[in-house]
């Protein structure tokens, strides 16, 4: 039987910024159009912590009983390590995800969008998808658009929606930012899986780019995110506080070019989910001081 800390590592904690980060951004933005709704945000944040939690239990088994996890290097696999039994971190999995239905019902019923429903349905499928099922779309290189569509998009444009009713431009550049820097951190998961993944069958966007060129990716999501908020900077001068991620986003950049051992890719994960609670927190930050002008 696995431990509790054997269980709170399977959820894979390094990722769930990637999840924070857009409910963050999307209430920033409804904040602008004098819209901020605390329990609206409070329970599309809890969605999106437990559809990622989630997300990694069901690739966890996914995976796990695919034999994909036998030979990689990274943070432990419960079903891989053969620390937890394949069905009980499948449970896990679709409670996360059962869990996550309520607070979004919940979510609906305050908001009165029902048209939501589908997206929440939509949400669970493309989670369970993405190494489940017969033909999982993480194994045709697919997990990186669905990953910015979901945990960047849909996460974020959502959570403004359902508190101001409508969605602006800081929002959209907000959740482009932000999908992208979620993008860059699976693209770091997967440049180090490489070797294992190719010997899987799992043909990953890293995978079918290449080592080198997907090395280059990362640089160029985390640059192209950071960057983009000089859209904004003409009519809202703050939000090139942004820009400060710069020189934090430089030793990851740097790591990911030069590291050729897998394991010295292992600190990216959590320096990029660092960089997208600290892209949500400048962000949003910019978004208010500019609100005051």
């Amino acid at each position: 039987m696995a431990t509790a800390a054997q269980w709170i590592q399977g959820a894979r904690p390094r990722t769930l910024p990637a999840a924070i980060a857009p409910v963050v951004i999307g209430t920033a933005a409804a904040f602008e159009m004098d819209a901020f709704r605390p329990l609206n945000a409070i329970l599309a944040a809890l969605v999106a912590l437990l559809l990622q939690i989630g997300v990694n239990y069901a690739n966890d088994y996914s995976d796990g009983v695919r034999g994909t996890d036998e030979n990689r290097v990274g943070p432990l696999r419960l079903v891989g390590s053969g620390a937890a039994r394949p069905e009980l971190v499948k449970y896990a999995a679709f409670a996360a995800f059962g869990v996550a239905m309520l607070f979004g019902l919940a979510l609906i019923i305050i908001t009165q969008t029902w048209w939501l429903l589908l997206v929440g349905v939509g949400c669970v499928m493309a989670a369970w998808g993405y190494t489940g099922g017969k033909n999982p779309y993480g194994y045709m290189g697919l997990g990186d658009v669905f990953v910015f569509v979901f945990f960047g998009l849909v996460a974020t444009l959502g959570t403004t929606y359902t508190q101001a009713g409508q969605i602006s431009l800081p929002a959209v550049v907000g959740a482009i930012g932000t999908g992208l820097i979620a993008c860059a951190l699976l693209m770091a998961n997967n440049v180090r899986d490489i070797p294992s993944d190719i010997q899987a069958g799992k043909r990953t966007l890293a995978v079918r780019l290449g080592d080198k060129h997907a090395r280059e990716s990362y640089v160029l999501m985390l640059a192209v995110a950071i960057l983009l908020v000089v859209i904004l900077a003409p009519t809202r001068p703050w939000m090139l506080i942004v820009l400060l991620l710069i020189p934090a986003s430089l030793m990851p950049a740097w790591l990911m070019i030069n590291g050729r051992k897998r394991k010295s890719l292992i600190p990216v994960l959590k320096q990029t989910g660092l960089i997208n609670l600290g892209y949500a927190a400048l962000f949003s930050l910019g978004l208010v001081l500019s609100h005051g002008l």
